[in-house]
């Protein structure tokens, strides 16, 4: 494994049916409020990075079938404040979205040298809470979504 962290990451959404979203304070982030997120490691396929850290950063254990790829992308300036984690030269992240629904909210187990706070709410408060633009935007998509895969066909279709 290398001692440099990947430009390439996971954001997963975890929802309830009725659109609550989970949300992570960081550690040491005064405030800073996040989805799920972290980099892939080694070769590791994408769903397998966002199944690593959501069990790494809230202990829930999901199943392959019920992560959803959103096929959505984002690239990203890597703040000053974490480029050292990175390759020198290394400026930019791209970071794929994921969706993990459950029941309702449910207690999480936080990784402590990661995250300091759990917090359910729902996605119009989460969107405004969160620090990172790709979060925000992922979490107002998330209606939509959702709604564009539970809708029958038009009639006559």
């Amino acid at each position: 494994m290398s001692a440099y962290k990947q430009p390439v990451s996971v954001l997963v959404l975890i929802h309830t049916p009725a659109l609550d979203v989970l949300l992570l304070e960081r550690a040491g982030g005064n405030g800073l409020w996040q989805s799920v997120t972290g980099s892939r490691e080694d070769d590791e396929s994408l769903a397998a990075t966002a199944l690593r850290e959501v069990a790494e950063e809230t202990g829930i254990e999901a199943a392959p079938d019920v992560l959803v790829d959103w096929q959505l992308s984002n690239r990203f300036v890597i703040l000053p404040r974490w480029r050292g984690r990175y390759a020198p030269g290394v400026t930019h992240n791209t970071e794929h979205v994921f969706s993990l629904c459950v029941p309702a909210p449910i207690p999480v187990r936080l990784a402590d040298d990661e995250h300091t706070a759990a917090l359910w709410l729902p996605w119009q408060t989460a969107a405004a809470k969160v620090f990172s633009w790709t979060n925000r935007d992922a979490i107002r998509l998330l209606p939509q979504r959702l709604n564009g895969a539970q809708q029958p066909p038009p009639a006559g279709a």
